[in-house]
C-alpha cells in the first residue's frame, strides 16, 4: 500500500506509469466526464465519504486488491493543494494499514515548469475548473515529476496515529527531493 499527498490529476498518471496500481478515490470521481469512465476501467475503487458504513466495504475490497499482490494508493488528504503544505491524513482508510499485513510505504510527488505557476498551472485544487486548466497545462513544453518512496518498517496499530506518521514521513521526504 502507498499512502500519498495529492496536487493533482497527474499523481495518477505519473504513479501508474511507474507500476501497475490500483487507486481509491471519491465515488464522485465516478462521474466525472470522461475521467470517471477511465477510473472504472483502471480498476479504482470509489469510496462514498458521506456513508461511515462504506469504508468497511471499502477495506474488504482493498485486501482483496492487496491479497492479489497489486499496489493499492490512498490520498488521505481527502482532496488536492498547492503542493505548498501537506493537509491533514485523514484515518479512515488506514484501519488495514494499520495492521501491517501487507508492505507499507509513503510517497512524495513533485512537479517542476520551466515557466509558469505550479500551483495555478499544474495543482488541481481550490474551484478550479478542469478543462481550462488542461489545455494551459497542455501548452507547456516541458513538466518535470520526481517521486520519492520510502517503506515503514512498523506501522503501529492505532490508525490515527498511523495518519499522522506517514505525514510525518511524507513531509521528510518532500524535504529530501531536488528535480
Amino acid at each position: 500500500m502507498l499512502v500519498c499527498h495529492h496536487l493533482s490529476y497527474l499523481d495518477v498518471l505519473v504513479l501508474a506509469s511507474l507500476t501497475p496500481t490500483v487507486f481509491v478515490a471519491k465515488r464522485e470521481v465516478k462521474h466525472w466526464p470522461v475521467f470517471g469512465w477511465f477510473a472504472s476501467l483502471a480498476g479504482t475503487l470509489f469510496i462514498d465519504r458521506e456513508r461511515r458504513t462504506h469504508v468497511r466495504q471499502l477495506t474488504q475490497e482493498i485486501r482483496d486488491v492487496l491479497k492479489r499482490g497489486a499496489l493499492v494508493v490512498l490520498f488521505p488528504e481527502g482532496t488536492s493543494s498547492d503542493g505548498k503544505t501537506v493537509l491533514p491524513f485523514k484515518s479512515s482508510l488506514l484501519e488495514l494499514a494499520a495492521g501491517q499485513i501487507h508492505p507499507l510505504f509513503a510517497g512524495w510527488i513533485q512537479y517542476e515548469l520551466e515557466d509558469g505557476d505550479l500551483g495555478e498551472e499544474v495543482c488541481y485544487w481550490k474551484d478550479m475548473i478542469f478543462f481550462p486548466l488542461l489545455i494551459n497545462l497542455l501548452s507547456k513544453r516541458t513538466v518535470l515529476a520526481a517521486v520519492r518512496f520510502t517503506q515503514l518498517r512498523e506501522g503501529g496499530r492505532d490508525r490515527k496515529q498511523l495518519a499522522r506518521r506517514l505525514r510525518l514521513e511524507v513531509l521528510r521526504l518532500k524535504e529530501s527531493v531536488a528535480i
